[in-house]
């Protein structure tokens, strides 16, 4: 058997170990240069997925995919790591600098579990995955322990991070029952329209709803982007949804037979489910005071959006899912960077911080407004090709209302984005002080800026990209 499919994941999970060996035996003063150390190996890993890309492999008679599908979220784990690790390090070295090498490592195993779950050909394999991801997240969300939000954030995270994967577990032993097997490809061949099948989908269905963020499965959100420190609140919100959806695309494309999603109506559910999704995200996102609260319903809406992609079963939706899953990476970790350097400075996410951003630092009130211009759909910029893509795909599939409404809430949304400008470059100043970012958070944002103003301009090498991978599910 070829275990060359699982060097991703060796390589992922011997850094780990690397980054908690050094932080127990090096100084305090040594961990200065964990943060590089992370940083070259996420680049050596990157190199691996690339040079495996074209190289699929099945392991384990369909348990474990290492095929094209999987290397795409596997190098969207590794950008984010990258992009992350930059712009933090600053942030780490205020914060918790005597434990910044183990807050590297449970960055290392929640990315594993990324990586399980974009590669899962089977359920527990897939529940595995999910839960190293989600149990790293509940530690490092309650990181700051002298702050009472962070900690309040961890235990909300967990106790209904708790409540979606018991749905999940649950709807999984269902299905099991009607067929026999957890291997998905397997599920597909033997599943049937039963009461107990449809009962299956609808607590998978609802497991998963909980861990991109939903309506009404979304109560988690807000608070724990909030009180998570920024670095979690960035990988969280770009990461695990990324991981989430990968693995929702398994479940729902290719173990449940698309006659059976829907002759149990779970897909017209689902799609309202989104457009409820999208209204309530973007209407909710306007009053918010805190930027981090902010993002935090928009990440709702987005969420929104990629579900309409997916649940669209043609190879526009797919398209878009898999482009809006890149996209976001640098659209939402941009913006959420340029929060994390303010903070830094002024010990607040609020609006009042970034008044005046613009002239006390115009790169970073450039990179802000980039972001969420992007974020709402604005041309020439990445989130326009992605919204186009799924817009393209509800439309081709019949759902003509869902992407008018979608395209209504995207102006909704261009509102508050543009009410971040406003604030940042019309408003005075409450702190004084010009914000300067490290040379490493400063090559972070560039990166962002970069990748979101190329996926815009010129989407081709991407777009071919994305069609190579969803042809493995039939689709173009």
């Amino acid at each position: 058997m070829d275990f060359s499919g699982l060097s991703i994941e060796l390589a992922m999970a011997f850094l780990g170990i690397i980054m908690l060996v050094a932080g127990l035996s090096l100084p305090e003063k040594g961990k200065n240069v964990v943060g590089a150390g992370m940083l070259m190996g996420l680049i050596i890993i990157g190199g691996m997925i690339a040079v495996h890309f074209n190289s699929p492999v099945s392991l384990f008679h369909g348990m474990y995919q290492s095929d094209q599908f999987s290397y795409f979220f596997k190098m969207i784990t590794v950008v984010t790591l990258i992009i992350l690790v930059l712009s933090s390090m600053p942030f780490v070295q205020k914060n918790f600098p005597e434990r910044s090498a183990e807050f590297y490592t449970f960055l290392c195993f929640s990315g594993l579990g990324m990586m399980i779950l974009a590669s899962a050909g089977e359920m527990i394999t897939l529940y595995i995955g999910l839960e190293l991801m989600t149990i790293s997240f509940y530690i490092i969300t309650a990181y700051c322990l002298n702050d009472e939000i962070s900690i309040e954030a961890g235990l909300k995270y967990l106790i209904l991070g708790a409540l979606g994967s018991a749905f999940l577990l649950l709807g999984m032993s269902f299905i099991f029952a009607m067929t026999g097997t957890t291997i998905i490809n397997q599920i597909a061949e033997r599943l049937t329209l039963q009461p107990a099948t449809i009962a299956g989908i609808a607590l998978m269905a609802v497991g998963l709803a909980f861990k991109v963020s939903l309506v009404p499965f979304h109560m988690w959100t807000p608070d724990v982007y909030h009180g998570a420190p920024t670095p979690v609140t960035m990988f969280l919100s770009v990461g695990s949804k990324a991981a989430a959806f990968a693995a929702m695309t398994r479940v729902f494309v290719e173990a449940f037979p698309r006659s059976v999603f829907e002759a149990s109506q779970w897909q017209t559910i689902l799609l309202i489910l989104a457009a409820i999704t999208i209204v309530f995200g973007n209407l909710v996102a306007i009053p918010q005071k805190n930027i981090k609260r902010m993002l935090a319903y928009s990440s709702i809406a987005q969420a929104g959006y990629i579900v309409v992609g997916l649940l669209s079963l043609n190879g526009y939706g797919m398209q878009g899912l898999l482009f809006y899953a890149l996209l976001y990476v640098f659209s939402n970790l941009g913006a959420l960077a340029v929060v994390e350097a303010v903070e830094v400075k002024t010990g607040s996410s609020e609006f009042d911080a970034l008044a005046g951003l613009g002239r006390r630092s115009p790169f970073l009130a450039a990179v802000m407004t980039v972001s969420l211009l992007s974020l709402a759909g604005i041309p020439p910029l990445a989130g326009f090709v992605g919204k186009l893509y799924i817009f393209t795909g509800a439309v081709e599939a019949g759902h003509l209302w869902l992407a008018i409404l979608a395209l209504i809430m995207s102006m909704v949304a261009a509102f508050y984005y543009l009410n971040v400008a406003r604030v940042m470059y019309a408003d005075e100043p409450v702190y004084e002080e010009k914000v300067k970012t490290s040379g490493s958070a400063y090559v972070g944002m560039v990166i962002c800026l970069l990748g979101t103003l190329f996926l815009g301009v010129y989407p081709g090498p991407i777009a071919d990209l994305t069609q190579q991978v969803i042809r493995m599910f039939g689709f173009m």
